[in-house]
């Protein structure tokens, strides 16, 4: 079915209430193995409906936030949904305690108790109101990016559109573009101060009703943080200022040769990989989505018949324009059995790597569509993070499809940007614990924060305040997972990791890369993180030797990398 003929219509909320309390009680009350299980099922089954729902609302949303009436069913969801979170938890209660938990585990998997037990420390009905403020803040600040119009060249442009000219290769023309687009963030800092603030204290006082000293460990128990801790993490990060920061620092020295400059550079600098220009793609977002079809079904039938499905039945949104949510996602909608792709094309090497990334959540989506119950059907989002970072290096193999001529180019900058993502996005994870920690942080402490963080994870920047915004420690306002999905981001520095171990194993065996892959891909939420990359033969990127590894041999291929002719 074509996403365009989905029906939506807003629930009623009194009833699924009514519904989510019989089916709890009829599991509660059941008598034999039979009964439990068909009322679980029956409780798995109205969760889809409402996901889907939910779903196609906010899809339809952020396809233009300026909507009323998607505007309004958004703020409905944001309302209804801790509210009957309420009902879920008490069906969670019930099934932890069931006398058929076992029976339950052996058909279904444990997998289903473990991230139970956590939903049940993430969740107070005493917490609802907190809930309902936390999404509307977050819509509002979504809202807020989605309604830039940033004055360049006598026109105005979205945030996502000005990505192309902020890698544009001349110099004046690309500070011109990053200085433009600090200014709106400038201008609007007193919104992105407030918002953040009062978001920071809406969930340090959600953690305090649930008797945590702060935000930090609820936030990893609403991150479904089932195999490792806080402090796993943090011995990550340090590997990381260890092992990866210098790996990256060589990178940017070599850049700033490459083009003329002394190291360290601006963001505007850093942001041109090549002084001949970054690589672009070749054609039209139709010839983008059309090189995707040519690669997905050179890879494999269960991707070619995957890809052409989501084609056909219009399951991508991707043209950037004015009123549209930035950013990117997958997302499931379960009653149909389909997965939509939301993008931002800018015609920068991103387009590509949306076709490939998110293509790579939506593979492992249609992959597992009919696992039961629906919450097996993927994994936690560190996990869910390798289907997407390691498809897009097996996409490699078609970068003359996708680039043309600037293949090389692409080449290099995807490997290059890839390790060089692992310290931003873990400076990203040590920004929030330290402001979690300190809720009482000011705005400008804030600031200050990620001002010195910056010294340890990415010294390659240089901060002289030639540009709004950026230059003044202020650069993490753009970054809206800081916003809206605590703590999410180190997810994407691990499954990066191990997405580079991937690229190692494609350039040894792509047949065997691509087996591991599917190993890993075909077991949906069945396990934790460590689980699953067990299961498929893979190592975890907790401990030393996986990051080593990866730094060895990225160094290696990029110092041999022959640039000629695209410096």
């Amino acid at each position: 079915m074509k996403f365009g003929d989905m029906q939506y219509e807003r629930p009623d909320k009194e009833a699924l209430k009514e519904r989510m309390k019989e089916i709890t009680a009829r599991f509660r009350d059941a008598v034999t193995y039979e009964e439990a299980r068909q009322a679980f099922l029956d409780y798995d089954t109205l969760g889809k409906d409402i996901n889907t729902q939910g779903t196609i609302a906010s899809i339809r949303h952020s396809i233009d936030t300026r909507d009323p009436f998607y505007d309004e069913e958004e703020k409905w969801w944001n309302e209804t949904g801790p509210e009957l979170s309420e009902y879920d938890d008490a069906f969670t209660r019930v099934m932890v305690v069931s006398p058929f938990r076992k029976d339950l585990a052996e058909e279904f998997g444990q997998i289903i108790f473990t991230n139970a037990e956590i939903d049940l420390k993430a969740f107070s009905p005493e917490i609802i109101p907190e809930l309902q403020q936390e999404n509307d803040l977050v819509q509002e600040y979504e809202k807020l990016l989605a309604s830039a119009k940033i004055p360049f060249e006598g026109r105005e442009y979205t945030i996502p559109q000005m990505t192309t000219f902020k890698t544009d290769a001349d110099d004046v023309r690309r500070l011109a573009a990053w200085k433009a687009e600090g200014q709106w963030y400038n201008d609007n800092r007193k919104a992105l101060d407030d918002l953040y603030d009062r978001l920071v204290k809406l969930r340090d006082a959600m953690a305090r009703k649930l008797g945590y000293d702060n935000y930090i460990q609820l936030g990893y128990y609403r991150m479904k943080r089932n195999c490792y801790d806080i402090h796993d993490v943090e011995r990550f990060r340090k590997a990381v200022v260890e092992y990866l920061v210098p790996v990256a620092c060589g990178i940017f020295e070599a850049q700033a040769k490459r083009l003329g400059k002394t190291y360290p550079m601006s963001y505007a600098d850093n942001a041109l990989r090549f002084r001949s220009g970054n690589p672009r793609p070749k054609g039209t977002s139709d010839d983008i989505l059309a090189a995707g079809t040519r690669f997905y079904d050179a890879l494999s039938k269960e991707t070619s018949v995957f890809w052409r499905g989501m084609i056909e039945n219009d399951m991508l949104d991707v043209l950037s324009k004015e009123g549209k949510q930035g950013g990117g996602y997958m997302t499931e909608i379960p009653s149909y059995e389909a997965q939509f792709i939301f993008a931002n094309f800018n015609g920068t090497q991103g387009d590509v790597e949306v076709v490939t990334h998110e293509a790579g959540h939506a593979f492992a989506g249609y992959l597992n569509r009919k696992r039961v119950p629906s919450s097996t059907m993927l994994p936690t989002m560190e996990a869910c993070e390798v289907h997407s970072m390691s498809m897009e290096f097996f996409a490699e193999a078609y970068a003359e499809e996708f680039f043309g001529d600037d293949a090389r180019k692409f080449l290099y900058s995807h490997l290059a940007d890839s390790v060089i993502f692992i310290p931003y996005g873990t400076m990203v994870d040590h920004f929030q614990h330290i402001v979690y920690e300190h809720p009482e942080m000011t705005p400008d402490e804030r600031h200050a924060e990620w001002k010195r963080l910056i010294g340890i994870y990415q010294p390659w920047i240089r901060l002289d305040g030639e540009i709004p915004c950026y230059a003044e420690g202020k650069a993490w306002q753009r970054q809206h997972h800081i916003y809206s999905y605590p703590f999410y981001y180190i997810d994407y520095c691990l499954a990066q990791t191990v997405a580079l171990s991937f690229w190692a194993r494609i350039r040894e065996d792509k047949d065997d890369a691509w087996k591991h892959y599917m190993a890993y891909t075909e077991q949906g939420g069945s396990g934790t993180f460590t689980e699953l990359l067990q299961n498929a033969g893979l190592e975890t990127p907790f401990g030393d030797s996986m990051l080593t590894d990866v730094c060895n041999h990225a160094t290696d291929w990029l110092r041999q990398f022959d640039l000629t002719g695209i410096e």
